[in-house]
């Protein structure tokens, strides 16, 4: 039979040997499959994200091999493309806007971004305040309540003090240019918590895109999927709080630390090494 198929013997008995054996693209949907059942929101990882996780374990493969194997899978995302987006122009008021679109940062909480999204609920609308911390993208606080007005955004900060205290004295605070921001109410707040203040420009979503960026994520991975219209306010609430400092923070995925390390994590490595280096 070997003769007739033109194949060596040893080379027979090595297939016989193993064809009962998983493959690696076997083995890797198992260690995919164990990386999504370690949280339910790990099924919105993507490639990118994937692979970063795969070789936080030690496993070291190509995103192109990581692609294969989720499309085997079937578990690629289509893309979702935001709608009404506004287009940046170039009438910026550059003295007040002190970031520039610069969202990277060298030390914790000297560089903060904050802003407000609404979630549609079945008893009305649902809006959400936070702060970001552009260091390690983690979120510091946040506020919700059934309207957008400045004492949202005035809890925030209180909480964010309460929470830091004088370490974040002398910080960067940015935002739009909303009527809560701008408010005289507000801007005491931001004084006496030791905050210095910065503005995007009117009009300029992408001033404060990396904030609006995690806002979409929220929305993307957690919102749109429960989904929060059909729930009430009190229920969505609960679940943005521990998405965002359980899961957001502490476990998942992110492609803005090295490694994908998630938020408070980075923090705490980068605290033992590079900080005590520095």
């Amino acid at each position: 039979m070997c003769r007739a198929l033109k194949i060596s013997k040893s080379g027979y008995y090595r297939w016989l040997k193993n064809r009962n054996k998983p493959t690696a693209r076997e083995l890797l949907s198992v260690e995919i499959k164990a990386i999504l059942d370690e949280h339910p929101d790990n099924d919105n990882y993507g490639v990118k994200r994937m692979t970063a996780a795969l070789e936080q374990k030690g496993i070291h493969v190509s995103q192109q091999t990581v692609y294969r194997a989720m499309s085997d899978m079937e578990l690629l995302h289509k893309k979702r493309t935001p709608r009404g987006i506004t287009r940046a122009t170039t009438e910026i008021q550059e003295q007040e806007n002190l970031i520039k679109r610069d969202f990277t940062s060298e030390q914790p909480l000297s560089k903060l971004l904050s802003d407000i999204t609404e979630v549609q609920c079945c008893n009305g609308k649902l809006y959400l305040s936070a702060v970001l911390d552009c260091f390690d993208g983690a979120i510091l606080s946040i506020a919700m309540d059934n309207n957008m007005k400045k004492e949202l955004c005035i809890r925030t900060v209180n909480e964010l003090k309460s929470q830091y205290g004088k370490q974040i004295e002398g910080a960067i605070f940015h935002s739009d240019r909303g009527s809560q921001y701008t408010s005289e109410a507000f801007r005491k707040t931001l004084r006496e918590a030791g905050l210095v203040q910065s503005l995007s420009g009117a009009g300029h979503c992408f001033d404060n895109a990396r904030m609006e960026s995690f806002f979409a994520t929220l929305k993307k991975e957690k919102i749109y999927r429960i989904p929060a219209y059909k729930m009430t306010m009190e229920q969505v609430k609960s679940i943005i709080f521990r998405y965002i400092f359980v899961y957001y923070n502490r476990i998942r995925i992110t492609s803005f630390n090295p490694g994908g390390m998630p938020p408070v994590p980075y923090r705490e490595w980068a605290k033992a090494n590079i900080m005590t280096i520095a």
